[in-house]
């Protein structure tokens, strides 16, 4: 279908103005400034936004939907409805999925099962092993999105640790190396200490003393020591510290930049005391710190020392998050509800709405060079979200449509929605409702 848009409050590149969008064969082929009617082409479906917010999709570059072989918790269809239903118009998924995706065949696999489950638009990560570095050299930097390290041990026992095959890896790869950065001595040291004083009933609190901030900072400066070294691309996921944010620069623009990261919603929402309430449901990997961590991180999203945010959307049953600190997985879900809470952010006056499209949406697709997508321009797919700044709702089981039923934002009252979300120029999601035929595209990177 082709659409006119209009009477829209348009955000994107830094302002927002009232305007039009048209919408042809699946790309924006004409943006109109201003609130002046304008004429509908035979053949098109005119939408009057009456005001809205529209929104370039947001681009979420790290996301675990367990698909294949996990898929009591989510999976490519259920997990990229919830994405689409909260503005996720592109995904990058992680490769800790059974069987680790690790080989440029299972790397395929996955992507011809996207093709016929994802709502949403998608690329997928290729894991690093201690054995298998030959496959990283192999992709094409133009079809996969980058290659994914965990430097700390994490959900899916994919740790490398192996320093001679990590050297390799960081001056060999043909294309962005992100990592998960925990040092796994310390977090071990750290876990030996509490289990010396509770045994095996350590309370949740403890996490972020586990995962302690030396963790992280141990591994990200060591590894972006090494990427420097190397002239690695390398980007580090998850920041969750304020130290670590002496690590990166500001001070030139993200597409000059060869050392990046990624903040998470939930780093940037809870803090510790949150854990007393929530329990396992809010225990990541990297964990949870303090109020001092979480306001660090936000004034890193404003001065740009944070180049993205995204959600490390990790879904696990509501069993799994119920048992006890030990036995709990780490992760949580939250492709649904990431923009509708950093525009509650905005609400709060934290931060600008053109800040959020700029981290959620220009930035990703700038970073990992995504063609023709993150932003509202003529001659880009029509990825676009509609926002309804003035719609009240709460997160409750009841319109939660992750697989796994739950989320840690249950009892939150957002005080703005997404209404409408535009995959690839089709009406994809429209009020709760899903057109259940279509499929997203496999991305392609400017490379």
């Amino acid at each position: 279908m082709n659409y006119v848009l209009t009477k829209a409050n348009i955000v994107n590149e830094g302002n927002t103005f009232k305007g039009s969008i048209i919408i042809e064969n699946g790309f924006i082929t004409r943006i109109v400034a201003g609130d002046e009617d304008v004429a509908v082409p035979a053949g098109f479906i005119c939408i009057d936004l009456k005001g809205n917010y529209l929104l370039p999709g947001v681009i979420d570059d790290q996301v675990h939907f367990r698909d294949p072989g996990l898929t009591q918790k989510g999976d490519l269809t259920t997990e990229s409805r919830a994405a689409v239903a909260g503005g996720v118009t592109s995904f990058m998924d992680m490769p800790n999925t059974v069987p680790n995706a690790i080989t440029n065949d299972i790397l395929e696999q996955k992507y011809s099962m996207a093709a016929e489950k994802s709502y949403a638009n998608f690329s997928f990560y290729i894991g690093g092993s201690n054995h298998h570095a030959d496959e990283l050299m192999k992709i094409d930097p133009a079809k996969v999105c980058g290659i994914k390290l965990f430097l700390g041990s994490s959900t899916g026992n994919m740790l490398v640790d192996d320093q001679e095959v990590l050297r390799r890896i960081f001056a060999e790869a043909p294309t962005l190396i992100a990592a998960h950065c925990e040092d796994e001595g310390t977090i071990r040291r750290n876990m030996a200490n509490m289990q010396e004083i509770y045994g095996e009933n350590i309370p949740v609190q403890m996490h972020p003393v586990i995962r302690s901030e030396e963790a992280c900072f141990i591994s990200s400066q060591k590894y972006i020591e090494m990427a420097e070294k190397y002239g690695s691309r390398f980007h580090v996921i998850h920041v969750s510290t304020a130290a670590e944010l002496s690590l990166f620069r500001n001070d030139i623009p993200l597409a000059e930049k060869k050392i990046t990261n990624e903040v998470c919603v939930h780093h940037l929402w809870f803090n510790e005391g949150d854990y007393a309430e929530k329990g396992n449901f809010i225990k990541w990997n990297p964990a949870i710190k303090k109020e001092s961590d979480r306001l660090a991180l936000i004034q890193g999203v404003l001065d740009n020392t944070i180049d993205v945010i995204a959600t490390d959307h990790a879904p696990h049953t509501l069993e799994e998050k119920s048992q006890s600190y030990f036995k709990a997985p780490s992760g949580a879900p939250l492709v649904q509800h990431s923009l509708v809470a950093m525009l509650e952010m905005v609400k709060k006056g934290w931060i600008s709405i053109e800040k959020v499209v700029e981290k959620m949406s220009h930035h990703p697709a700038i970073l990992f060079q995504v063609e023709k997508r993150g932003f509202i321009r003529e001659g880009f797919h029509a990825d676009l979200v509609v926002v309804d700044p003035a719609h009240s709702w709460t997160v409750s089981r009841s319109n939660i449509l992750y697989k796994c039923g739950w989320s840690p934002f249950e009892g939150t009252e957002f005080h703005n929605a997404v209404v409408k979300t535009f995959v690839n120029g089709e009406l994809v999601y429209d009020e709760g409702s899903f057109k259940e035929d279509f499929r997203g595209m496999r991305l392609t990177f400017d490379r």
